[in-house]
């Protein structure tokens, strides 16, 4: 199960590092290609590897909390999970641009948002409730499906939901890439080109 979590956590960061490393050089007046961006994430791999080892170590911790108690154990593991994603919300840039070693990188991540939205915050800027709304087409796709009653007809509609859906989980990961990008920089420089200083500073608030 560990080298599960290992794996998922380190493709994950290794991409998401790829796609801040874009975002930040486009920000900053610079020009990125996805080329660009694999090679930044792939020169910072022993960086990426460590996070993951950190990132899964702390999952599997919390996967184990919550299996301990049933119910106990999940609002337990829930208030850590939301309070670890808050903390580490800005190691990935601090890893991708300032090369930090993932301690190093979580104790600036903490110590920016402190400096930036107070001493206690909590996430209030979240992708989940606009891209579950763009989810619901492909229900109706699998619906329409049913309805029309023919085994074909149901797994074309199937595969077009999938299809559909993993499209989709791309494009919000993207959009989540980006936009930490630009917490981070509005973090340290108190802007982020493209983004209005209202929108990231309500990206956190305090708790």
């Amino acid at each position: 199960m560990f080298l599960f979590y290992l794996c998922n956590y380190f493709v994950i960061t290794f991409f998401n590092a790829a796609i801040i490393a874009c975002a930040v050089r486009r920000m900053q007046g610079g020009t990125a290609t996805v080329g660009d961006g694999l090679r930044d994430a792939a020169g910072r791999l022993p960086l990426i590897a460590g996070w993951a080892l950190v990132s899964a170590t702390v999952g599997l911790i919390l996967r184990i909390i919550e299996d301990r108690s049933e119910r106990v154990g999940r609002i337990v593991a829930g208030l850590l999970g939301m309070a670890w994603t808050v903390v580490s919300y800005l190691v990935v840039p601090v890893l991708v641009i300032e090369r930090k070693g993932p301690f190093a990188a979580l104790k600036d991540s903490t110590a920016m948002l402190r400096r930036t939205w107070g001493e206690q915050v909590v996430g209030n800027f979240s992708f989940g409730l606009m891209f579950f709304v763009l989810a619901l087409p492909a229900l109706a796709m699998v619906v329409l499906g049913f309805v029309t009653g023919s085994a074909v007809g149901l797994s074309l509609c199937i595969g077009v939901a999938v299809i559909y859906l993993v499209v989709l989980s791309l494009i919000q990961s993207a959009l989540q890439g980006i936009f930490q990008a630009a917490v981070y920089l509005y973090a340290r420089d108190g802007h982020a080109s493209g983004f209005s200083n209202e929108l990231l500073s309500g990206a956190m608030q305090p708790k």
